[in-house]
């Protein structure tokens, strides 16, 4: 599959742009970890054109992790396309519009996935900034509004006349926001569409290496983006990319899971400072799965997402590799 002229092979799984989630240290992981294509934090054009510190931060990409994508949002078109400007400077791969974040601090003020309901500005927006820069843009939207309104099938027909190189939609309308179930018989739709020549991603409730392949092979997209199963989890690409490039899924044992985990906390808090760095790191400790099947770990997971300095953290992590992790690969290995 190719993006403009960004090359990233046959069926490639990506990280999708995730808020306090995918900085530069958690998609380098990702990338290592498989993922053939990351994308930044969301960027507000109107913060990124004020040039807000903690905005302009996120258009750093480090070399190892490319391609990389960084994804922007707005509400109209002068400061999309001067942030536009601005994110081509920072010489990312492809550059990205959100028009799909479903949060009420973004779609309730007419930006992300609120574009959904004005779909002569949505389009207008895209024409403008395909137009300002020199390279590859894509978009990131849903299926709607809400299930009276699922437009996505004329819609990325409309983004492609309006010169975007791909489309990535995730499968629930705004409304829905994260809950139920995402609809690919919907993005199915938009990729039998004939008059759709540019690829399509499709994203949406992708948590095992069973359903990327199942999304490629039933639903036909060209690309399949992952958001939520990778918090906490960036081996997930692993797995994912080893069934569908083998045949089996390749997991790393859990003492390297662990490994990974203690990384990301060193290197956030190497990259902000400690207390923020870990306010950063615990919705990644909170959400992985390495700790869901430990049994009587109630006590010891309220003190590690209480912990609130870095050696504090290391020592109760200390205690899980040293006194529990053992016992759990032990148990993975009968």
């Amino acid at each position: 599959m190719k993006i403009g002229n960004v090359d990233l092979g046959d069926r490639p799984v990506m990280l999708a742009p995730m808020e306090d989630v995918t900085d530069s240290s958690f998609r380098l992981i990702c990338k290592e970890q498989g993922a053939d294509m990351t994308y930044t934090e969301f960027v507000s054009a109107d913060a990124l054109i004020r040039n807000i510190a903690a905005t302009t931060r996120k258009l750093h990409i480090e070399q190892a992790e490319r391609p990389t994508a960084i994804q922007i949002y707005g509400r109209e078109v002068e400061p999309m396309v001067e942030a536009a400007r601005i994110v081509e400077e920072a010489h990312p791969d492809i550059l990205d519009i959100n028009f799909g974040c479903p949060v009420k601090k973004v779609a309730g003020k007419g930006a992300g996935a609120g574009m959904l309901r004005d779909i002569p500005k949505m389009l207008e927006i895209t024409t403008a900034v395909v137009r300002a820069v020199n390279i590859p843009v894509t978009v990131k939207t849903r299926l709607g509004w809400d299930c009276n309104s699922k437009i996505i099938v004329e819609l990325a027909e409309q983004l492609q006349d309006c010169g975007i190189s791909a489309l990535t939609v995730h499968g629930r309308t705004r409304s829905q926001m994260y809950t139920g179930e995402a609809d690919w018989e919907m993005i199915a739709r938009v990729k039998d569409n004939p008059r759709l020549s540019i690829p399509l991603i499709g994203n949406g409730d992708i948590t095992t290496a069973e359903k990327t392949v199942e999304a490629f092979e039933r639903y036909g997209v060209d690309g399949v983006m992952v958001g939520r199963a990778s918090i906490g989890a960036p081996w997930i690409f692993r797995e994912m990319t080893s069934l569908l490039r083998t045949g089996t899924v390749d997991s790393l044992p859990t003492s390297e899971k662990f490994a990974l985990l203690r990384r990301q906390i060193r290197e956030s808090v190497e990259r902000i400072d400690e207390y923020r760095g870990i306010l950063h790191i615990r919705r990644h400790l909170a959400a992985s799965p390495l700790f869901k099947s430990i049994p009587s770990f109630r006590q010891t997971r309220i003190a590690m997402l209480r912990a609130s300095t870095f050696a504090e953290l290391e020592s109760i992590l200390g205690h899980i590799e040293n006194n529990i992790l053992p016992a759990i690969e032990s148990a993975a290995n009968t």
